[in-house]
């Protein structure tokens, strides 16, 4: 994308270059995030979206293995080989585009949510083990990731290996916030409710630490990012279980649509504002005084 002159193309240290051309040399990082980047941006949207996210990976999963009858096996089966579809998808798009991102991030949180009630409903792995199996992988992970690519912004997600760095991440969070939450849920006791409030109390305490200390904002990110995960299937759990069992009884089916319809509410907006997109003004490229 050149908008140089002739004589412009004619001289070594043109400023006009095109985007893609500048975020391989290094500059026009702005403008290289909105081309070429894979994640929208980090706003109040994106935390909704994600939460609504978390919750429908743990009540659609328990929709279609109790509901529908499919069982735990049958569920991961079928959840797995969609989301390697949709993904497939997403790692050949040229760009972010919302519905095939967020629709991804659905189907990980779905089958993160199995990973994680198949090692522990079938393979009997205790919780506690499961959920430090899942922080150990996660941080390898981490440390793989930035060994390799020097970073882990969600904002330089601008090459097929960092991308599937950043999916392998998501999906053990995911595994890693179902383990959490249902060890601090239901084997330590807490109940479905008090597991949420306790866990948006630590995400606050973690926000205030980024914008009130000025804490690292990509740890900041990680961390809650983890920390949504446990939120969401609380909320999900608390909405869809039997009042005996602590929940509102909506059941699995009504909370997994009403949840579905909002993300879907949500991703259509943000496609049509494009709201988590940056500004296209960045995309101009600068002026310069010869």
């Amino acid at each position: 994308m050149s908008t140089s002159t002739p004589s412009s193309r004619s001289s070594a240290t043109s400023p006009h270059v095109s985007a893609p051309a500048a975020a391989v040399r290094g500059d026009g990082l702005s403008r290289a995030r909105t081309v070429l980047n894979k994640v929208p941006e980090v706003t109040a949207w994106f935390w909704v979206i994600k939460v609504l996210a978390t919750t429908v990976g743990e009540t659609f999963a328990d929709y279609l293995d109790g509901t529908l009858g499919l069982g735990l096996g049958g569920t991961s089966v079928l959840m797995t080989a969609v989301l390697v579809v949709v993904l497939v998808a997403q790692l050949r798009a040229d760009r972010y585009r919302a519905p095939l991102y967020w629709l991804t991030v659905v189907l990980v949180s779905v089958v993160g949510t199995l990973l994680t009630d198949c090692l522990t409903d079938a393979a009997g792995v205790p919780l506690v083990v499961s959920t430090t199996v899942f922080a150990v992988a996660l941080a390898a992970t981490f440390a793989i990731w930035f060994a390799k690519e020097r970073t882990l912004s969600i904002h330089a997600v601008t090459s097929l290996p960092r991308e599937l760095f950043y999916w392998l991440a998501v999906l053990l969070t995911f595994a890693l916030g179902t383990a959490a939450g249902d060890l601090l849920s239901e084997q330590v006791g807490l109940g479905y409710w008090p597991t949420a409030l306790l866990v948006a109390v630590v995400i606050a305490a973690v926000a205030a630490t980024r914008y009130g200390l000025g804490a690292n904002a990509v740890a900041c990110f990680w961390v809650a990012y983890v920390l949504t995960r446990p939120l969401g299937a609380s909320l999900g759990d608390g909405f869809s279980q039997a009042h005996t069992d602590g929940g509102l009884g909506l059941g699995t089916t009504w909370t997994s649509v009403v949840f579905l319809g909002v993300i879907l509410a949500c991703v259509t907006y943000l496609t049509v504002t494009k709201r988590d997109q940056t500004p296209a003004e960045s995309l101009s490229e600068p002026k310069v005084r010869h």
